[in-house]
């Protein structure tokens, strides 16, 4: 290519930049973050920093199931019985007003509450030592759920977590083959029987020797993305982590 095609080609990129920056500044000052729980400015996200610092943040958890403990030590449960996953991250403890926020989204169409809590827990991630996953899978919904709510909130949730990090989404390598009933209403070994076999894996050569994160919103007994953990290494994946905005205090 000609060095002047070159030049040219230099000067339209800049010119690009310099209209995406202005674009986001004056964005930026005409409709500036307010904070969802308070309604004052918010601080680089549609929450203030007040509010931010009040958050359930999970400062100390059990470095395998994520559970919130006074020290961050392996649980009774993961010594016990070592679950087929690596590790899972939660930003919070499932609790005010953070079990709001998720609930709302999840139930109520409340889209803007999956970025914020997604950078959230992209900033948590963010900070690690360990080298992080070469791809993201967003919790699978069955298709019955899906078409009844219109999205998934995993994968709402893993949109702007991903892009902070840089990750790729692998959708449709996972599936949902059977619906399942609300985990919430049971006790663990119905919990775990309810999930068993819910999940197939058709992307197995996406999958093959790859260190992978699934994506969800809660974390309770840790019985679903288990099951889904099982599938993934059963399909070859090298490592499964969980990554999860939060997990009940149980």
């Amino acid at each position: 290519m000609p060095l002047q095609q070159w030049r040219s080609l230099e000067r339209k990129a800049l010119a690009h930049l310099i209209q995406r920056w202005r674009t986001g500044f004056v964005h930026q000052a005409l409709f500036p973050p307010i904070c969802i729980l308070c309604g004052s400015r918010g601080d680089g996200l549609d929450l203030c920093a007040g509010c931010r610092a009040d958050l359930p943040w999970n400062k100390t958890a059990c470095p395998r199931c994520g559970k919130a403990l006074s020290i961050a030590t392996l649980c009774d449960s993961c010594q016990q019985h070592s679950p087929f996953y690596d590790r899972i991250v939660t930003a919070f403890v499932y609790q005010a007003p953070v079990d709001h926020l998720l609930r709302t989204l999840k139930f109520h169409d409340r889209l803007a509450h999956a970025r914020l809590l997604g950078e959230l827990l992209a900033g948590c991630l963010a900070t690690r030592a360990d080298p992080l996953p070469e791809m993201v899978i967003p919790m699978p919904l069955h298709h019955t759920r899906l078409r009844a709510r219109g999205y998934s909130q995993a994968m709402e949730l893993a949109r702007p977590l991903a892009r902070r990090l840089g990750l790729p989404i692998v959708s449709g390598v996972c599936h949902r083959v059977r619906a399942t009933t609300a985990q919430t209403s049971l006790d663990m070994r119905a919990r775990r029987d309810n999930v068993r076999g819910a999940f197939a894996v058709t992307g197995r050569d996406r999958i093959v020797g790859r260190r992978v994160a699934i994506v969800d919103d809660v974390v309770t007994t840790g019985q679903t993305v288990n099951e889904l953990a099982r599938v993934l290494c059963q399909a070859g994946a090298r490592e499964v982590e969980v990554w999860a905005v939060a997990r009940t205090p149980q």
